[in-house]
């Protein structure tokens, strides 16, 4: 091993810059801001590439989607909720751009509260010591007796939830997106795991009208997913339930027979989950159409993709 020397780089073959292949180019670059411009003209300062081309390829999508009138779905948690973009998801509702919300069963705690007192989401940490968590008392007994009452009518949770806030005429309706999704007769759906809310452990929980009305909802939330051809559906900030639930529902949709192909995935996240990328972006996908991840700020992101769409659609 000591007679190991130093190679020698005399013979290294190299060949000219402009000869070889890569992968970014000046044409890609991103072009600095100016006064005035609209949030189109924003969007075509972003560089050609990765997320910058990515949100572009969005929104011509959404707007192709939208636009002819194929289904937008508007798949949710609870966070959108809670940092303020319900009026912002009701406005697309109002103006025909989604047709469709599915949400976990955190939403319905939220949106409520929202309709009811114009605020919600406690500071956990502080009350949890002293077992008040979750225990404010009109969020249980509404929402549950709506629930039970909807099971013995037949219908979905989401729709039970929006009858009865709007029923009861609460002061901040405008703001609920439950609310006004029944009155547009929009689809809104409700998909529940029993122990996740905090409605579950107050005294009228009614476990079998929980479970009728949130399967009520999924055989409607697929109904919706049969008809995504051409369409397609956001994922808003739910890394596990969502997820899950949409790839059930496609694998039953196209075991029945319906054509789900060509549509767009959009998974809208702070960071990567492994189930939204493989359950949302990746799998459903796979055949046809096109699965996208933009990570960022719900507060932020969100409203730059509809703020484009509104401007694109008008």
């Amino acid at each position: 091993m000591a007679d190991i020397r130093p190679i020698s780089l005399d013979r290294v073959k190299s060949y000219p810059l402009k000869e070889r292949v890569s992968k970014v180019s000046t044409e890609y670059f991103g072009r600095p801001w100016g006064h005035g411009h609209s949030i189109a003209e924003w969007l075509e300062t972003l560089p050609n590439i990765l997320a910058g081309n990515d949100i572009k390829e969005i929104v011509d999508r959404l707007v192709r989607a939208a636009g002819s009138g194929k289904t937008v779905i508007l798949a949710m948690g609870a966070h959108p909720i809670k940092v303020g973009l319900s009026p912002i998801i009701i406005d697309l509702m109002d103006r025909g751009i989604i047709s469709g919300i599915a949400t976990n069963g955190a939403c319905i705690i939220h949106d409520a509260e929202v309709a009811i007192v114009g605020s919600t989401s406690e500071d956990v940490a502080q009350v949890l010591g002293q077992g008040k968590f979750g225990m404010a008392e009109e969020t249980g007994r509404l929402l549950n007796a709506a629930i039970s009452e909807g099971a013995k009518k037949g219908l979905g949770l989401g729709k039970s939830i929006g009858d009865m806030l709007v029923r009861q005429g609460f002061p901040f309706n405008h703001l609920s997106i439950l609310a006004r999704a029944y009155q547009l007769e929009i689809p809104a759906t409700v998909h529940v795991a029993i122990g996740t809310d905090i409605i579950h452990f107050h005294p009228n929980a009614d476990g079998a009208a929980i479970g009728a009305t949130s399967h009520m909802d999924f055989r409607i939330f697929s109904a919706l997913v049969s008809t995504l051809k051409e369409g397609a559906l956001i994922n808003l900030g739910s890394a596990v339930i969502m997820p899950e639930v949409f790839l059930k529902a496609l694998s039953l949709v196209r075991n029945l027979g319906h054509d789900v192909s060509d549509f767009t995935t959009v998974n809208m996240d702070f960071i990567r989950h492994y189930r939204p990328m493989t359950n949302v972006v990746h799998r459903p996908t796979l055949d046809s159409g096109k699965g996208y991840n933009l990570v960022g700020h719900h507060e932020i992101m969100f409203p730059l993709l509809a703020a484009a769409l509104v401007e694109r659609l008008k």
